[in-house]
């Protein structure tokens, strides 16, 4: 089992950076997704760890080595693509069975090896259907397995569910983690999706404009972003701008909240409260002292398991996210408290 890292890789086309001095490690057996905008470089970066691109500066390595001089194929890893890439005129078994049959495997281990992905993929009855016969998830299914065929020392998904319908695509976020434990083989995951991203990682690198923003586990990313972009980027968010005054203590207008102290310097910033921290109270007096935001419901939006609202409050429009089995919601343009807890808001800045 190989472990994957990049050090000080860059990599430019023409006078564009399409990743900028990026130095990141992937443990063996991990787990991690490249998230982030279309654009900030996380496919690039998936290239130059497959070997179809060279980065113009920095080294990346595998299982220790250096890759520098390492053709594709001689790197052994796995690939899923966006499109699934299969061959139409070969059957589930020979789509799978492809690299196998490439590097000579005697037919009975071939035949064994085959078989014994495809049950754990669940298409062990679809054998022999042609792609074209398979659903997108199915199809999905069968490339993942013929990336596994060859015993790749990591896997590499670019986008692999990117193209399926919602509910499949929820599904099968759990097939992959399950199939990767059980392998445990290093995977680097690319999506856009920050909920797949954080659902499925062992870890999460946040990438923008071509470098890493942030790594850490999903808990981490999604409750303590290291920058402003992150807070934005990842889910649903209230960004309130004010001033970060030291001590755990946040200025807004002519108002001092108590916050998460966190690591931040005194300084112009944004508090950021996630909308399902934000609670309802029956008056300003019943919420702890100097957490009381007054305000006005402006609009709901019903989302299954929770309802938004959102509410104006002097000006600054906040989202509260309400689980849907509340008795009696507020009605739009009635007048509410919120309230939240100082360890739920946390100061951020940067680019």
């Amino acid at each position: 089992m190989a472990g994957v890292e990049l050090r000080s890789v860059s990599k430019r086309f023409g006078k564009q950076h399409a990743v900028r001095n990026v130095s990141l490690e992937v443990a063996p057996g991990e787990f991690l997704s490249l998230v982030g905008p279309s654009g900030c470089g996380k496919t690039t970066t998936l290239r130059l760890v497959a070997g179809f691109l060279s980065p113009d500066e920095g080294e990346v390595f595998l299982g220790g080595e250096s890759m520098t001089s390492v053709g594709v194929r001689q790197r052994q890893v796995g690939i899923v693509f966006q499109n699934y890439a299969l061959f139409p005129n070969l059957t589930a078994f020979e789509n799978v069975a492809f690299g196998l049959r490439t590097r000579r495997m005697p037919e009975e281990t071939l035949r064994a090896r085959v078989e014994s992905l495809l049950e754990m993929v669940g298409l062990a009855a679809r054998a022999a259907a042609y792609p074209r016969e398979l659903s997108g998830g199915q199809q999905q299914r069968v490339a993942l397995a013929r990336a596994l065929a060859i015993q790749p020392r990591v896997l590499l998904l670019d986008e692999p569910l990117s193209a399926l319908d919602a509910k499949v695509r929820n599904s099968l976020r759990f097939e992959i983690k399950k199939i990767q434990r059980e392998s445990g083989i290093t995977t680097i995951y690319v999506t856009h999706d920050q909920e797949e991203a954080l659902s499925i990682s062992d870890r999460v690198a946040l990438m923008h404009e071509g470098r890493i923003e942030q790594v850490g586990a999903p808990g981490d990313v999604y409750l303590r972003p290291s920058s402003l972009f992150v807070a934005d980027f990842v889910g649903v968010n209230n960004l309130i701008p004010g001033e970060y005054l030291g001590e755990g203590r946040f200025k807004w207008r002519e108002r001092v909240f108590e916050v998460d102290r966190g690591e931040l310097s005194p300084g112009a910033c944004s508090l950021m409260i996630r909308p399902e921290r934000l609670r309802i109270v029956s008056a300003a007096g019943s919420a702890p002292e100097g957490t009381a935001l007054s305000g006005r419901v402006l609009g709901r939006v019903f989302l299954g398991p929770l309802l938004r609202l959102a509410v104006d409050v002097e000006g600054e429009r906040l989202l509260v996210d309400l689980l849907n089995t509340e008795i009696a919601p507020p009605a739009v343009d009635e007048e509410i408290v919120l309230t939240f807890s100082p360890r739920d808001a946390r100061p951020v800045r940067g680019r």
